[in-house]
């Protein structure tokens, strides 16, 4: 049942110390909710990614989404059509900093009733950062919808995902090819983690997002539930 939400923009602090903000949703009924971290795509905290934090929080979570660009471009918002824009602020990305706004935004979510039960969803560029999250920060499930980067830049991270994976690739990926879904379960295998792999083999980049060309409807609509299965599995 999906139920009412408010949503609003919160003030963070990064594990780090600086200071940055998030798009909360959550019901609007009283009560204590499992945590999802949303981390968005390239192109920022979008009116996608808002759309995405408020479904989840729509069916019983306490969803929030970082704004990752905050050092560089607080609440900047990209155009799908326009990446070489987005790409600016991505080379200013680092690792010690996405881990600082994730532990960030795992502690507010924590300390704002979730206690234990956070976990992390992320899409593209997000869901490298939610692969990372689950190696910096005590996450009970972590998903990642087609995640660039993962291989080969975090896969010596794989000895420390500390939650379940979930992981979705586009069999028609563009930007992320064959060799690179292997190896990153290739070095989850290894390490002895715990994740499930989908692959849609005719979705390409990016497929979740309604609002670029590469959206496939029976892919979006197929991913949702077995996401919603995942977090219950984990989060309740």
């Amino acid at each position: 049942m999906t139920r009412e939400i408010d949503s609003s923009w919160v003030d963070l602090e990064a594990a780090d110390g600086s200071r940055f903000s998030g798009f909360l949703a959550r019901p609007s009924a009283p009560g204590s909710y499992p945590g999802i971290l949303v981390l968005m795509e390239a192109f920022g905290v979008n009116r996608h990614i808002r759309n995405v934090t408020e479904r989840i929080a729509g069916e019983g979570y306490l969803a929030l989404a970082p704004d990752l660009y905050h050092r560089s471009a607080p609440r900047w918002e990209g155009n799908y059509e326009d990446f070489s824009q987005a790409l600016v602020h991505l080379r200013q990305m680092t690792v010690e900093h996405l881990s600082a706004d994730a532990q960030g935004g795992y502690r507010w979510l924590s300390a704002s009733g979730a206690g234990q039960s956070v976990g992390a969803v992320g899409f593209c560029f997000g869901g490298r950062v939610a692969f990372l999250s689950s190696t910096v920060a005590p996450l009970r499930a972590a998903c990642s919808f087609y995640g660039g980067g993962i291989a080969p830049e975090l896969l010596d991270r794989a000895k420390d995902v500390a939650a379940p994976l979930l992981l979705f690739w586009g069999g028609r990926d563009q930007h992320i090819p064959p060799e690179q879904t292997r190896a990153t379960s290739d070095a989850l295998r290894a390490a002895g983690k715990s994740f499930i792999e989908v692959t849609f083999s005719e979705a390409g980049h990016g497929f979740f997002c309604e609002e670029r060309g590469s959206y496939d409807p029976e892919a979006a609509r197929m991913s949702w539930p077995l996401l919603l299965e995942f977090f219950g599995h984990h989060l309740r």
